[in-house]
């Protein structure tokens, strides 16, 4: 009699791929997702095909999300240099002969149109957190300095495209892998106590400092427009008050329960700029309300929390001190696009994650949530 041997079956051979994979973080993020693609629909169906390109970004960024979480941590790490070394050298060739788009040269045309600074947003944590593990056990303060050199050099280039929304972002997961490895906050402490006091004396000062013809050293002049907005919008209600004066407006409007999915006034009549990009959490606040507002914040605090305690049971410092930064780069993303269209901070040009509009950035978070898994994979590995 002969000898039949079965085969694994196509679930046997799939399911390896995905063991590991943290599914309560995979869930809230498909939440997430599903919010994103309600909102795009409602916002941006009379945009030409800004849904369809918004769902296919989504899945792009889901499939890097899948490839990236197969790379182990040790991998990830050895990518760190040269990924650094390219972005920079993209950053360089933007300054050079970048794609120039509203008064921001941004861009980089390579047959499709990138924007180089988003690669930073993962190079950064990667670089840093690369160097700390091989410092591991023999941190001094010289080791500190060359962090803050590799963290100023792109900042640099990227302030200077103007991108004050990327500099943010790439800042707050450098600054974050230096405090998880060990700066010291008597160090952090002097320059966020300046600040505070600035803060407290342009408020204070607000109508003399912003009156017509004072110019403030450093800052560029749109910069100092977009905070003397910040500080009273109605100063110009028609002009570069109009997008904070319209998201308030839209966010107030959608009271407790909200207007309703498509019912939103002031996203259809078209009250609300950039409705699909930077202000999308006004066209959302205002058709799902306090309630569907609280249930999205409640999803980002758990994917912030899980990222966190990822970070916490990771096997190595490099897994550590990448997976919290990452974590907090969803915070700041979320934290500074919700406070600008709020009117609590300037508008400095940061989508929201999974709601926003944008491939590149997309793409970016599929990449870090990619990191994430990678890293829960390998502490499973480490367990079992």
């Amino acid at each position: 009699m002969a000898v039949v041997f079965k085969g694994p079956s196509i679930w046997q051979r799939i399911t390896p791929w995905f063991r590991g994979f943290d599914g309560p973080l995979a869930f809230a993020v498909f939440l997430m997702a599903c919010a994103g693609l309600l909102t795009m629909y409602s916002s941006g169906y009379d945009q030409g095909s800004r849904f369809e390109d918004h769902g296919r970004n989504m899945l792009l960024a889901g499939f890097i999300l899948f490839v990236v979480a197969q790379i182990p941590p040790q991998r990830l790490m050895s990518l760190a240099i040269p990924l650094y070394v390219v972005g920079v050298a993209l950053l360089v060739a933007v300054a050079v002969f970048g794609v120039t788009k509203k008064g921001a040269r941004r861009w980089l045309n390579i047959g499709i149109t990138i924007q180089p600074s988003e690669i930073l947003k993962i190079a950064v944590p990667l670089t840093l957190a690369w160097w700390f593990q091989k410092r591991e056990g023999q941190l001094r303060p010289l080791d500190f300095l060359v962090a803050g050199l590799l963290l100023a050099l792109p900042i640099v280039l990227i302030v200077r495209q103007p991108d004050l929304g990327t500099a943010i972002l790439v800042l707050s997961a450098g600054l974050s892998i230096m405090f998880f490895a060990g700066l010291s906050w008597k160090l952090l402490l002097p320059p966020m106590l300046l600040g505070v006091l600035g803060v407290a004396l342009l408020v204070g000062f607000e109508p003399q400092l912003c009156a017509d013809g004072v110019r403030w050293p450093v800052l560029h002049d749109y910069q100092q427009q977009r905070i003397c907005t910040l500080l009273d919008p109605t100063r110009d209600p028609l002009g570069k008050g109009f997008h904070i004066i319209q998201g308030m407006i839209a966010i107030g409007s959608g009271g407790f329960w909200g207007k309703g999915f498509m019912q939103g006034t002031q996203t259809h009549l078209e009250f609300i700029p950039e409705r699909t990009t930077d202000f999308i959490f006004a066209a959302f606040s205002e058709e799902f309300g306090l309630f569907g507002n609280l249930l999205l914040i409640a999803g980002f605090c758990f994917l912030i929390l899980r990222g966190l305690n990822i970070a916490l049971e990771a096997p190595t410092l490099f897994s550590r001190l990448l997976a919290g930064s990452i974590t907090l780069i969803f915070f700041t993303y979320a934290f500074v696009n919700m406070g600008m269209v709020s009117g609590l901070l300037p508008v400095v040009g940061i989508p929201l994650p999974f709601i926003s509009y944008g491939g590149t950035a997309m793409v970016t978070l599929g990449m870090g949530l990619g990191i994430l898994m990678s890293i829960a994979k390998s502490k499973q590995l480490v367990q079992s």
